[in-house]
């Protein structure tokens, strides 16, 4: 099975044993079994390598590679990249969980379109019960981004796909990787903001579905990178990210796409990182969130008519 693949699904794994035996356990369930998955052990320190090894050992689409020391996620799946000989590659952090259809349609849709690259819906999967969690409904900006499905499009066409900025919703072909040399940037956090916002901008055409292709864990204990944005180099990697991504739609001309984003940083990324800095200790803290609101506020159309959240954060961060 493992020879006749057609994706490679990129699985960057450090630090996460309670989990990643559910995201392959995804992979094997999935309904089309012509995959292989390169599991990236960025030198864990608990059992997760051990995990790695216990599916390798029998079930042959795994193949597990070892990092000599740590070099973080972006590394992690760039390791990976070199390592693709398939015609797609995929990615699929080692604590969320593919919906078990979602490579099928993921891979029939974009072989029948030839598109660059194909986006699919998303979901939370929160923490419920002690031990489990739930999967939520898709949200506002995620279906903006993927509902209705659209094929061979480009970001003209449909600037709202911009919203979708996640590196493991997608599958692509391995060439349009290639033939840009995208590579995730390293020793950063929010890695896959820019490459999203790239593979945008250059691809020839793109497809979205509405399916729901991915759960994106939410981790009770607090560990994930998207749960320490009360920390500031953790802060200044993001907004790093998200002006990258900006910059990068500004440069191709995508003014569309760059007025689509704007709103949701407004009403997404900006609250949450305001409450935060209300009460944070850090002086600089505070004064990067407001510099950003203030940034975003020259971008914005129409303030005025911003949503509450938005509004809100915004006025907050002018009183610093």
């Amino acid at each position: 099975m493992a020879e006749n693949a057609t994706v490679t699904i990129i699985v960057p794994a450090f630090n996460v044993d309670p989990y990643v035996a559910d995201a392959l356990r995804s992979l094997q369930t999935q309904s089309l079994p012509s995959w292989r998955a390169i599991l990236i052990d960025d030198c864990s320190e608990d059992d997760t390598a051990e995990i790695l090894d216990r599916f390798a050992a029998v079930d042959s689409r795994f193949r597990v590679v070892r990092h000599g020391a740590r070099r973080g996620l972006g590394a992690s799946r760039n390791t990976g990249l070199d390592l693709v000989d398939t015609p797609l590659v995929g990615f699929l952090d080692a604590d969320d969980i593919l919906r078990p259809a979602a490579l099928e349609r993921l891979t029939t849709t974009l072989t029948e379109t030839g598109s660059d690259f194909i986006a699919g819906a998303y979901v939370r999967l929160r923490p419920d019960a002690p031990g489990t969690y739930e999967s939520g409904e898709v949200q506002p900006w995620v279906l903006a981004a993927t509902d209705p499905a659209r094929r061979a499009v480009t970001l003209e066409d449909h600037p709202a796909a911009s919203g979708n900025v996640v590196a493991w919703s997608k599958i692509s072909r391995i060439d349009f990787w290639r033939r840009h040399r995208f590579r995730f940037p390293e020793g950063k956090a929010y890695e896959d903001q820019i490459i999203a916002q790239l593979m945008y901008t250059k691809a020839r055409a793109f497809d979205v579905i509405t399916d729901v292709v991915v759960e994106w864990r939410e981790r009770a204990n607090g560990s994930s990178i998207t749960q320490h944005k009360a920390e500031l180099p953790v802060l200044l990697d993001y907004l790093e990210a998200l002006r990258g991504g900006l910059s990068v739609l500004d440069a191709a001309g995508a003014r569309s796409a760059a007025a689509a984003r704007v709103p949701l940083m407004l009403m997404l990324d900006l609250p949450p990182l305001v409450e935060i800095a209300i009460e944070h200790p850090v002086e600089r803290y505070r004064n990067e969130v407001g510099a950003f609101a203030r940034e975003l506020t020259r971008r914005a159309d129409a303030p005025s008519k911003l949503s509450d959240p938005a509004a809100r954060a915004l006025a907050r961060a002018s009183g610093w």
